[in-house]
């Protein structure tokens, strides 16, 4: 006897963003956070390809959860030349599979649930690590992942004020105009880094600047820092003197220490021991490691992306486009 096998669910970049609005991205990396740190998740390292020919890169990220049954796969490639051709500098896809059958059940766009996912874990963040007063954001980097930096910010904390630095003066008033009539509030172009910090009291870094995007004694006391632009071991965004001075949480421990040029670099040059990472973010979630002990201390989100983020960021859209008939049914 045949089986009739359900379609396979494709969501576009649009179905992604219509499914997924940032409140229930940052409900879900909640719970991804929490179920990676209680040791609930099989995460093998992600696999990298260099297309070294054409400056590209290609990543791999798996991931099985037993919360739910699921598997996940992301293919995310960044080629540097994009741009100038016309085309993303990211491009991904996302496929979540049934962990019983491993039959898969939906497939989508990877740029927008990582935009989306990664804006969400520093919701998250700030929410367990910033000032519960924090009223002025600052963001550096004026691209798609700094947008879903700022919006997630706005949902946990009641920003009155943001501030945009981006080399480009162009998108930095791009994003300012944008952000302003999207999340009604003033958001403003700042001229230097100097100028974004002041009064600041969350910072996200959201660039692919090889060097460190402003100066350690710009910081405001008490800012907590969303830093997830630095993804490659030898790039880092942050001052070697603020991550020596900060509370150091991140999202997990094992892929950071391989990854993060932000912590590496400091390790490397004997400024700071690994036993500086104070914690996982879901330790923090589960009560098992503190958070900001006082209103005067730099904390430090340090993120290179897992795939645990996009398993349940992808489960979540997936089930929420069911509810709401978007998407493309494929048949099988």
């Amino acid at each position: 006897m045949s089986l009739t096998l359900p379609p396979l669910l494709y969501l576009s970049a649009a179905d992604v963003r219509r499914a997924l609005p940032m409140p229930d991205a940052i409900a879900a990396m909640r719970e991804a956070f929490l179920q990676l740190s209680c040791g609930r998740v099989v995460l093998p390292p992600r696999v990298r390809i260099d297309a070294a020919c054409d400056n590209g890169v290609a990543l791999f990220m798996p991931c099985y959860v037993h919360e739910g049954n699921l598997l996940g796969l992301k293919l995310v490639t960044l080629f540097e030349r994009n741009p100038q051709r016309g085309l993303p500098l990211v491009q991904a896809l996302v496929i979540v599979a049934d962990g019983t059958t491993g039959m898969p059940l939906a497939v989508m766009d990877g740029a927008s649930l990582t935009a989306l996912r990664t804006g969400a874990a520093s919701g998250v963040a700030t929410d367990c690590l910033a000032r519960e007063d924090a009223e002025v954001a600052a963001v550096f980097g004026g691209g798609v992942q700094g947008r879903t930096q700022l919006e997630a910010v706005c949902c946990v904390r009641h920003i009155r004020h943001a501030r945009v630095y981006d080399a480009d003066a162009t998108a930095g008033e791009r994003f300012a105009a944008e952000m302003t009539e999207r999340l009604g509030l003033p958001v403003q172009r700042a001229a230097d880094p100097a100028q974004a910090l002041e009064d600041a009291a969350v910072v996200c870094t959201a660039t692919t600047s090889s060097r460190a995007v402003f100066q350690d004694h710009e910081l405001p006391p008490g800012v907590h820092i969303n830093a997830v632009g630095s993804y490659k071991p030898d790039v880092s965004e942050i001052p070697c003197e603020t991550v020596c001075r900060a509370r150091i949480v991140v999202d997990h421990r094992a892929s950071a220490l391989e990854e993060a040029g932000d912590l590496l670099l400091p390790l490397r040059q004997g400024r700071i021991r690994k036993e500086q990472v104070h914690a996982e973010l879901g330790e923090v979630l589960a009560g098992r490691a503190p958070g900001r002990s006082s209103a005067g201390e730099i904390t430090l989100f340090k993120s290179v992306g897992v795939a645990i983020q996009d398993l349940f960021a992808a489960a979540r859209a997936a089930a929420n486009a069911r509810t709401l008939h978007l998407g493309i049914d494929l048949p099988r």
